[in-house]
């Protein structure tokens, strides 16, 4: 159980998730409603724009540090110094009583993530977030599979979106530094490392800032550095949280050197070579970076009809892999959609409200730590392939945006 008690139901131990998560499947015709998971760092500052109420910035302790995450849908565990034990673990809420997703994977298996997905990886092995902060952050990389099951993890390929619905103020900084400027050598970012305790270690002088636009995207695969700007941003990706900081200072303030390496090897924390040959070099001095990286949406005519249009948001592959997508769903006021997608998604409201196979379905204004909402849904893989009714009940456009897990679509339907 959380030792957190704000909650407002109660917690179902493990062994006993298989009875009710069934009964939650029945009365949400294959959906589950999901609460809220919140995330704190304590390098970071949150961006105020993710709708959790200005008294719970600092819900977990200033100690923590401020809450800028919010995580959807997630069977994986956040990597924080001092966390509860279920930090970034998502629960699901029903008849007053919740359950963990990853419990209610365990016990239902492919019905809920599907077959394929469940025979390869046994889990979700997938969630995105809303990342939120008020400033840059440091010029960092997730580790690829190869150097991240060093110390026994996965490694991470990410995408971005930028939902103009949480973008009304662009914060302090709304450029993203990306790679590395053509032509920049390998002893180049590793005199920066060097330098480290020097104050600022000129990481940012071997990279490009490019201006991030509202209602675009990124492809960030591993091994690529990357600043993320000031806009927030939803993020679906691997079921990760492995990451190595390369920049010493940010907007005045220390990064730790524990940062660069927390997913490095004991052996290899002082290894300036061997932490270099973390990155993808030849994706982080690509000439052609953003051609190959950056995302427009694109309308998926198919899944498109009166009154309701789909969009692709995330949709490129990571060395041929296809790790996660998404899309944004818009319905107009009082029209309605009936989803058939080929798998297993997970659902966060940014706009209006309505019923999602007859349940409530409403975008918060403002949300307490621990409140259990009506925004976010997990729609199983036997919900999809039986199809989602989602009624637009308002009078303002319904929006909300979807992620699928690895391989879910065919690759000759995603645009190129």
């Amino acid at each position: 159980m959380s030792d957190n008690p704000m909650y407002r139901s109660t917690a179902v131990a493990s062994d006993n998730v298989a009875a009710i998560a069934q009964r939650a499947l029945d009365a949400g015709k294959g959906i589950f409603r999901m609460a809220p998971n919140w995330v704190p760092r304590n390098f970071l500052h949150p961006g105020k724009r993710i709708k959790l109420a200005p008294t719970d910035w600092y819900a977990l302790g200033v100690h923590r540090g401020g809450i800028d995450e919010r995580w959807f849908s997630s069977t994986t565990e956040a990597m924080n110094d001092g966390r509860t034990w279920d930090e970034g673990l998502s629960w699901c809420v029903f008849e007053g009583e919740r359950f963990l997703l990853r419990d209610a994977v365990s016990e239902l298996q492919g019905r809920v993530v599907g077959k394929a997905i469940w025979d390869k990886y046994n889990r979700w092995p997938c969630y995105s977030k809303f990342f939120d902060n008020a400033g840059p952050i440091p010029h960092h990389m997730h580790q690829s599979e190869e150097f991240a099951k060093l110390t026994g993890q996965d490694g991470k390929p990410e995408s971005y979106y930028f939902p103009p619905q949480l973008n009304a103020a662009e914060n302090h900084f709304d450029y993203t530094f990306f790679g590395l400027n053509p032509g920049t050598t390998k002893e180049d970012v590793i005199q920066c490392l060097a330098n480290w305790d020097k104050g600022d270690n000129g990481i940012l002088d071997l990279s490009a800032a490019y201006r991030l636009k509202r209602g675009t995207g990124w492809c960030v695969p591993p091994g690529v550095l990357h600043a993320p700007g000031s806009l927030c941003t939803y993020e679906p990706q691997w079921g990760s949280d492995v990451f190595g900081m390369f920049q010493s200072v940010v907007e005045g303030r220390e990064v730790p050197w524990d940062l660069l390496v927390k997913d490095v090897p004991e052996e290899k924390k002082r290894d300036l070579e061997f932490i270099v040959s973390q990155l993808d070099w030849e994706k982080n001095v690509d000439p052609y970076f953003k051609q190959s990286f950056y995302m427009e949406p694109v309308v998926d005519e198919e899944f498109s009809g009166d009154g309701y249009t789909d969009r692709w948001i995330d949709y490129k592959p990571c060395d041929g892999f296809q790790f996660v997508t998404a899309k944004e769903l818009t319905i107009e006021p009082g029209a309605r959609c009936l989803l058939k997608d080929p798998g297993a998604s997970a659902w966060i409201s940014v706009q209006g409200c309505g019923t999602i196979n007859g349940q409530p379905l409403q975008t918060p204004v403002m949300i307490h730590f621990g409140e259990e909402t009506c925004d976010e849904f997990f729609i199983t893989a036997e919900a999809a392939a039986a199809g989602v009714e989602i009624v637009n009940t308002g009078c303002e456009p319904l929006v909300g945006l979807r992620y699928f897990g690895p391989d879910t679509h065919d690759p000759s339907r995603l645009p190129k």
